[in-house]
């Protein structure tokens, strides 16, 4: 995601020609792209309660974007077999408007053209009430990433466990898949067959021995079943009552009984396991959607350009996990869970910041509410530029307000904020998850 910064000045007409007049130069000198960020007007209560729910948004902002890393991470780690589609599978619902309902579109361009969601934040509400719903969201959302990935560690630890034992030594590994009911003498009551471990250099010797190491061994039972890069597994079928004396001359001539018993059914149930656990793990991932294109936007009209997927309207918020998975066609079940609740979560992030912006600018600037908040998509290498033209343009604002800058980030590393005497400003700085080709960001 690219880096952002947004910034709060007093909605005075001074101030409005201000930011008229840094619109015009950053845009002349292609230093960044800035769109209007509106926020509603909400019920703002008391001082006491602004200042409590300042340091509240603090926390919840950290925790918001700590719950993003981590379901983004998620969708990397479901997705190992494909991680260069990753970056298609972390979008956003495209917007409130009708003809946007049913539209993903990517994070950059979610956040250039954000809109209040009222039907699930609504304004009227006090704005404790807000930031109560808001976190409550969020704290679902991560009780049910906690189970769900829980879920699928156990699934992956286990078959990873099975895999492991495939992939041992002669001594060590399973036979599962290398033994079969044909290579043993069963349920007699005087012969058996047993699994000898012979190094590769010793076959020769095994071949020549192998029916002398001790008496009534059956003439010609021996069959290579199995090598690796130090020896082979050979059969070898005797009575019963000179197993002990067979095990002891064997080794001496550093041959190695391995003690096994088929058991059918154990192999059977063995194999089953392995099956099911691979094809559990295969289908947490299936598919994954088309992603869309980023589309272009300008400061008034806020447009965005982007394709539809033919999926239903987006979901209301009071839908269940259930209906919002029987969505997504072709894709498993914790991909499908995974890129519905990191929208959610992506957008509720954004709420958060927008609400930290309302807040710090109403105890910056005081009552009653007046003020312009402004997006800013800062070109590259034009930071500090950008930094010395809005320093220049709001210099004016150091009688107003005091230089302390409020650092309120979105997406990645904590936004930083500029510098800018007496002008609240948010720097938004890009996180870049573990795995090639994503990129997505971070809000503070």
């Amino acid at each position: 995601m690219s880096e952002f910064w947004l910034i709060s000045a007093p909605g005075d007409k001074e101030n409005l020609q201000a930011l008229e007049r840094m619109n015009t130069v950053t845009s002349k000198s292609n230093l960044s792209y800035n769109t209007k960020f509106v926020i509603p007007d909400f019920k703002v209560g008391t001082l006491d309660s602004l200042v409590g729910l300042s340091d509240e948004l603090g926390k919840l902002d950290a925790f918001a974007e700590s719950l993003i890393k981590r379901m983004a991470q998620s969708v990397v780690d479901v997705m190992e077999d494909a991680k260069g589609k990753v970056q298609e599978n972390l979008l956003a619902n495209g917007g409130l408007k009708d003809k946007m309902k049913c539209l993903k579109i990517d994070l950059t361009s979610f956040v250039t053209h954000f809109e209040w969601d009222m039907a699930k934040y609504p304004a009227k509400q006090p704005l404790v009430s807000v930031v109560d719903t808001v976190a409550k969201q969020l704290a679902q959302i991560e009780t049910d990433l906690k189970s769900r990935t829980a879920s699928y560690n156990t699934l992956k630890t286990n078959l990873e466990n099975l895999e492991r034992k495939s992939m041992g030594n002669l001594f060590t590994r399973t036979l599962s898949d290398i033994v079969s009911k044909e290579d043993f003498v069963l349920d007699s009551e005087y012969l058996i067959t047993l699994l000898v471990i012979v190094p590769k250099p010793s076959y020769t010797q095994w071949q020549k021995t192998y029916e002398s190491l001790s008496d009534m061994v059956v003439p010609r039972s021996t069959k290579l079943l199995a090598e690796d890069n130090e020896g082979g597994l050979f059969t070898v079928t005797l009575f019963r009552k000179v197993i002990d004396d067979f095990k002891i001359k064997a080794k001496e001539n550093k041959f190695t009984v391995r003690e096994y018993y088929y058991d059918e059914k154990e192999i059977k149930r063995e194999r089953e396991e392995m099956t099911r656990l691979l094809s559990d793990k295969k289908q947490q991932y299936q598919t994954s959607c088309v992603a869309l294109k980023k589309g272009s936007s300008t400061l008034p009209d806020h447009r965005v350009k982007v394709t539809p997927l033919g999926s239903p309207d987006r979901p209301p918020a009071g839908r269940t996990d259930r209906e919002r998975e029987s969505e997504g066609e072709g894709e498993g079940p914790l991909l499908r869970w995974l890129k519905v609740n990191f929208s959610e979560a992506f957008i509720a992030w954004i709420h958060i910041k927008a609400l930290r912006v309302f807040v710090e600018s109403v105890l910056r600037y005081g009552l009653p509410v007046n003020f312009q908040a402004v997006l800013l998509q800062p070109k590259k290498s034009s930071t500090k530029r950008l930094r010395e033209v809005l320093n220049s343009v709001f210099r004016h604002l150091d009688q107003v307000a005091a230089a302390s800058i409020l650092d309120v980030g979105v997406c990645g590393d904590p936004w930083a904020a500029a510098q800018q005497p007496g002008l609240l400003s948010l720097r938004l700085l890009p996180h870049r998850p573990q795995s090639p080709g994503l990129e997505t960001g971070r809000h503070h």
